[in-house]
């Protein structure tokens, strides 16, 4: 049995939107993506806060998250919708 599918596994890694820290110890990564911080997150970002004079910014938390997506690819010498082609 010849391998015709060579599928690459490819790391799709975001981040969460900056929040104070305090509230970011629930936050959730989107749907199919795996939460890679702890705790409050990682406390690498500013968050801004507008008044009706001034707009303010603080240090926030986001949360790193990670997802693994694998992508079709045929073999070598193989082609096609189903990599059957040769």
């Amino acid at each position: 049995q010849v391998k015709k599918q060579c599928g690459q596994k490819l790391l799709i890694r975001m981040k969460t939107k900056c929040v104070p820290c305090s509230l970011n110890l629930d936050t959730q990564c989107p749907a199919g993506y795996t939460k890679i911080t702890n705790g409050p997150g990682t406390p690498d970002c500013r968050y801004y806060l507008e008044t009706k004079t001034h707009t303010l910014s603080f240090p926030g938390c986001r949360h790193r998250c990670v997802k693994e997506f694998e992508q079709p690819e045929c073999c070598q010498g193989h082609w096609g919708p189903d990599c059957m082609g040769r």
